[in-house]
This record gives structure tokens, C-alpha cells and sequence, in this order.
């Protein structure tokens, strides 16, 4: 006896931990985890949040905190908590939320789980243009407060767009293929991180420990004023990205695979890296280039949603959660000593690092 329903069509095969969904001419698959995961990564991130805003000098209750973020509480832990310390929280969870993203486009991009913007040379031009006016543009002191605040996240932008460009320039020929960008971006990230290390000993010794403290990646100087321009940027690009969803997702096969899914690979592959570049320079023009998150936390999210590119929203939200969670760490592990978060981002992202090599390897040798 047929199975074959009335419409003529076959029913479709049922593939395990996913449920067709059908709703007139639109068809998808329900995949609990691509909910499930965000929600709790969601969860953990607001927790970190309460944790970081109740850390200083003044201990405040992660019930107050709270508490307070809805507008109730007394006066003074209002302040304390909206003004002073919610300012870095924020700052952080965008700018990990920034990496992140721009990370799991360049991994989907180079089809390469050891890919991120900082092989790009994007971090390096960001370092190059800050450092450049620590050094010579008296970021500090008299009229340096201004410079400091405005001069040093738009040269930090202003330095990693340039270094995009030029990766672009050198890479794009008969199409731009994501190996030709790696390697291309390999030498450029070489050669300014030559320029910068020349920076650091034309600088004066005071000069020389600013930037350090920079280059470590730090939210310590967060404000409001710091964290609109990547919070806009987020706004603006994490839309561009979601839309470019569907061609980024294609990009997993092989050109020729991807054509025939009427992907049009040249338009797609420099509006993707557009975006990554714009993201990365913003981050790291808010915070000093933070390591790590941009590696890691794309493969984190692969792995708990299993899906075979990096997946955006996921990673972004992932970036966030790390980034934040790291800052805690930094405040609060070592005592009275306060470590950039940086510092804390590369400690925990040095052995994934170490264990995707591996990983890579015995692969390769299977």
C-alpha cells in the first residue's frame, strides 16, 4: 500500500534533533539548540553583568544591582551602578559581541577554524594608528584628555581600516579567495607589528607603558562616550550580517557549489569581510585589542549548536558572555592586583588555541 500522500509529494525524511516545519509556501527546520543556546549564553551574560556591577570598592549585593538597573534602590547605588560601573560591562559584552561576530565571518570566509581578524593585520593597523598618537600626539596630559578620547579611537579605526585596504588590494585578483586573504593578511600583520614594535622604542619610557597597557586590551577607561561608536556600529552591522546569513552559510562548499546555489561569491566574500573589518576596528579602537575572542568563541559556538559554519547571533552572544566573565575574572581573581582583560582572554585562549592545532593535525594525518 503507497505511503505517498494525496499532494503527489513525498514526505520528507526525518532527520534526528530537527522538525520540518511548513507554513504555506515557506518550509524551514525547528532546531531546539539554535533557541535553547542563545537563551542561556543570554542568561549567563546578564549574570555577569549583575557580578561585574557589584565588584569595587563599594561591594554592592547582585540583588541591589539589579535592583537598581530597574530604576529602583536608593540614589547613591543608582549612581554607583549606572554610571560607574555599568559603562564597562556594557563596553565589554559589545566589544566581545563585536569579535566574536567578526570572527565567525573570517573562519567562514577562509573555510578555517585558525582563522581571525588578528591574522588580518586588522588588530596590528588598530595598534599602529593608537600607538602612533600615544607616542607622538601627546595623548596624555594638558590638551590630552581630548586627544585621548577622541584621537586615540579614531586612529585605533582609522589604522585598522588601512590595514584592510591594503589586505584587499593585495589579495582581491581574478576574485577574492579567502586562502589569498589569509596569506596576504599574514604579511601585512607581520610587517606592522615590525612598525609597532619600532614605535614602542621611539617612545619615552612613560609613552612606552601607556601603549603597553593599551595593546593588553583593558575596559578599565570605559565610559559611555567610548561605547557608543561600537555600540552603533553593532546596530548597524549585525543586520547587514544576519542578512548575509544565507549566502555566508553556502560559502562552506566549494565555489563552483556555491555558484550554483546562486551565490555570487565576489560581492558576497567583500561584504562579509567589510563587515568583519568594521567590527574589528570599532572593538578594538573601544578597548585595545582584546585576544582570543575572536578565535574561540566562533568554535565554541559551532560545537554547542553543531552546525557546520560558524553561527552569528550564537557567536556574537558567546563573545559577549567571555568577555565579560573574563573582565570578572580580572577584577576579582587576583586580589587587590587588577589584570586587563586582555591578559585574561589570551590565559584562557592559549590552550584552545593549542588544542585546535592538534586537533587540526591529527586530521590532516587521518
Amino acid at each position: 500500500m503507497s505511503t505517498t500522500p494525496a499532494s503527489g509529494r513525498a514526505p520528507a525524511a526525518a532527520v534526528p534533533g530537527r522538525r520540518p516545519l511548513r507554513a504555506g509556501p515557506v518550509s524551514g527546520v525547528w532546531r531546539p539548540r539554535t533557541v535553547l543556546i542563545p537563551l542561556l549564553t543570554l542568561g549567563v551574560l546578564f549574570l555577569g553583568v549583575l557580578v561585574n556591577c557589584g565588584r569595587g570598592d563599594i561591594h554592592i549585593p547582585v540583588g541591589q544591582v539589579a535592583e537598581a538597573l530597574f530604576g529602583g534602590g536608593d540614589e547613591a547605588t543608582r549612581m554607583v551602578v549606572t554610571e560607574l560601573r555599568l559603562p564597562r560591562s556594557v563596553t565589554g559584552a559589545l566589544v566581545g559581541a563585536s569579535l566574536a561576530l567578526a570572527g565567525a565571518i573570517v573562519q567562514g570566509l577562509a573555510r578555517n577554524p585558525l582563522a581571525s581578524p588578528d591574522i588580518l593585520g586588522i588588530t596590528a593597523g588598530s595598534g599602529v594608528g593608537a600607538v602612533t598618537v600615544i607616542v607622538f600626539g601627546g595623548a596624555y596630559g594638558g590638551v590630552g584628555g581630548t586627544v585621548a578620547s577622541v584621537g586615540i579611537p579614531a586612529a585605533a579605526m582609522t589604522g585598522g581600516l588601512l590595514a584592510a585596504v591594503a589586505v584587499y588590494l593585495l589579495a582581491v585578483r581574478r576574485g577574492l579567495s579567502g586562502y589569498r586573504v589569509l596569506l596576504v593578511g599574514v604579511g601585512v600583520n607581520a610587517f606592522l607589528t615590525s612598525v609597532l614594535s619600532w614605535l614602542l622604542l621611539k617612545a619615552d619610557i612613560v609613552d612606552a607603558g601607556r601603549a603597553l597597557l593599551w595593546l593588553n586590551g583593558s575596559l578599565n577607561g570605559a565610559s559611555w562616550d567610548t561605547m557608543r561608536p561600537v555600540m552603533w556600529t553593532l546596530l548597524v552591522l549585525m543586520p547587514v550580517a544576519l542578512l548575509l546569513s544565507f549566502p555566508f552559510g553556502a560559502l562552506v562548499f566549494d565555489d563552483d557549489t556555491a555558484r550554483g546555489l546562486g551565490v555570487r561569491m565576489t560581492a558576497t566574500r567583500a561584504a562579509l569581510l567589510c563587515t568583519a573589518v568594521l567590527l574589528t576596528a570599532a572593538a578594538t579602537a573601544a578597548a585595545g585589542p582584546i585576544a582570543f575572542v575572536a578565535l574561540a568563541c566562533p568554535q565554541l559556538a559551532v560545537r554547542l549548536l553543531r552546525t557546520g559554519t560558524p553561527p552569528l547571533l550564537a557567536s556574537a552572544l558567546i563573545g559577549a558572555a567571555v568577555t565579560v566573565w573574563a573582565d570578572v575574572l580580572g577584577r576579582t581573581a587576583f586580589g587587590t592586583l587588577e589584570l586587563p582583560v586582555g591578559i585574561l582572554t589570551a590565559a584562557l585562549g592559549a590552550p584552545y588555541l593549542l588544542y585546535l592545532l592538534i586537533r587540526s593535525g591529527r586530521a590532516r594525518t587521518s
